[in-house]
């Protein structure tokens, strides 16, 4: 793909903005030589003011998601790709959320503009486990475990019982809880469920993968290695 394509592609203005980059010689290779718009260099080699080009598409990332923020672009407010460079918004193909977390939840989140690495991901086949902590009103009975486990669990206006999910205690009012689907706001039905309320809740791992010492509002892109652990259950 010619330099011009590519550049714009990924967000960092229309083609007349990367045009004039071009012309004021902003965008060079590693060594430091201007490049041209008709130039087809390799992606890992190409500079603006000295900067490396964000990754091309294909592009997979982790966010730790704060409170406060949405996942979808129609909600007003603050917006998850508020974290993330502003130009990534621009981008071509778009980047998006893999599934959500809703507004009181942090945690990680998943962004890609891979579409089909995307349904593999949230498709109801790959049963992938998620991981939440959820600190609650009130302390925990102690039937939970058995009642989210049992496979049996209706919640209101589902016609399917949930797939058995893992509860651990973590004190008297908190828990980790595992879940293999990703029904609407799930976490917190499931505790009203059991005539409890969810105050806080933070997703910790999806798949394989870990949010780790990521900070909060802090981004990192993942390399393939990171991708295949996704799917390591």
């Amino acid at each position: 793909m010619k330099l011009l394509r590519t550049i714009a592609n990924l967000g960092y203005g229309s083609r007349r903005d990367v045009t004039a980059m071009i012309r004021e010689g902003r965008v060079t290779d590693a060594h430091g030589e201007v490049l041209y718009t008709d130039d087809e260099p390799a992606h890992a080699d190409v500079r603006i003011d000295g900067e490396p080009l964000d990754p091309p598409a294909g592009l997979l990332l982790m966010l730790h998601k704060p409170v406060g923020y949405t996942c979808s672009t129609k909600d007003r407010g603050r917006l998850v790709y508020d974290q993330l460079p502003p130009r990534f918004a621009r981008r071509s193909p778009q980047l998006s959320t893999v599934g959500r977390l809703d507004r009181d939840t942090s945690g990680l989140l998943l962004l890609t503009d891979d579409g089909a690495l995307l349904h593999r991901i949230i498709s109801p086949k790959s049963k992938l486990p998620k991981v939440y902590e959820a600190t609650l009103a009130q302390p925990l009975r102690g039937d939970e475990a058995a009642i989210f486990a049992s496979g049996t669990l209706m919640l209101e206006s589902e016609k399917t019982p949930l797939l058995p999910a893992e509860l651990e205690a973590l004190s008297p009012a908190r828990a980790r809880l595992t879940l293999h689907e990703g029904r609407y706001h799930q976490v917190r039905r499931m505790f009203a469920a059991v005539g409890n309320h969810v105050e806080a809740l933070h997703r910790s791992h999806v798949g394989g993968l870990a949010l780790g010492g990521l900070a909060e509002g802090a981004w990192r892109t993942l390399g393939p290695g990171e991708r295949e652990q996704l799917f390591q259950q």
